[in-house]
């Protein structure tokens, strides 16, 4: 079994060492391929470091300027596809999702699912160090998803999730349209449209305590609107 996470990163150099080591430490053989986007804070030498350490476990795609966080993993899947990659995670590098819960997303693959989701809400709002006003907008946004497409998804807007590699394989990743976070929601969606079998699993969101975040008024907007056009589309074709 090939199993490989995906991290896009941009000024993550507070994060990004003791990301990778704490992945290598962890059962189940978990290679890494960091998508960077060209992050001036050096980001990019630390996992070069990092590459000399572990060896062909730990990966680097650089990228010129910050070109989205969809397309960052559309090239990180797309990579892991010409691999072999049996099972492929995504993930964010600020620990605000605990690697440790990697192997939990990795059982549910080998069990019912063939999209495995970190959830937030699927039983409860399990955030930490978010306002509120976040939580309930953040909450708010996938109960939205739910109305508008039916899709049985708690945390639409998850962005820890694990693919079988056929899931990958089915969706035409070309034809992808939203980059910001409106990406998660339009992967689900069309995964679970194709029929594959979406299982989200429970988790503990923690805010980042270093770096800084990526959410933006624009991004928010892209999701909002491009969810209203998810179910009108021609199924990824």
């Amino acid at each position: 079994m090939k199993r490989i996470v995906i991290i896009p990163t941009y000024n993550e150099c507070e994060n990004v060492a003791r990301m990778t080591d704490k992945v290598m430490s962890l059962a189940g053989d978990f290679d890494l391929l960091y998508v960077d986007d060209g992050s001036p804070d050096g980001t990019a030498a630390i996992i070069r470091e990092k590459m000399v350490q572990y060896g062909s476990r730990v990966n680097l795609l650089e990228r010129k300027g910050k070109l989205g966080l969809g397309t960052a993993y559309i090239a990180g899947f797309k990579w892991a596809l010409e691999r072999d990659y049996d099972e492929i995670f995504e993930m964010d590098c600020d620990f605000s999702h605990n690697p440790d819960d990697l192997i939990r997303l990795a059982s549910r693959l080998e069990s019912d699912a063939d999209v495995a989701i970190g959830s937030r809400y699927i039983t409860g709002m399990n955030v930490v160090n978010w306002p509120l006003s976040r939580i309930l907008i953040s909450y708010g946004a996938s109960l939205y998803v739910r109305l508008v497409t039916g899709m049985p998804v708690y945390d639409s807007t998850a962005g820890f999730v694990g693919y079988k590699a056929e899931v990958l394989r089915r969706i035409n990743l070309d034809k992808v349209q939203m980059i910001g976070y409106g990406f998660q929601i339009e992967m689900k969606y069309t995964a679970w449209k194709k029929g594959f079998r979406l299982r989200e699993e429970s988790i503990i969101f923690t805010d980042r305590e270093l770096g800084t975040s990526k959410m933006s008024s624009s991004i928010f907007g892209e999701a909002f609107f491009g969810v209203l056009k998810l179910p009108f589309r021609h199924l990824n074709r």
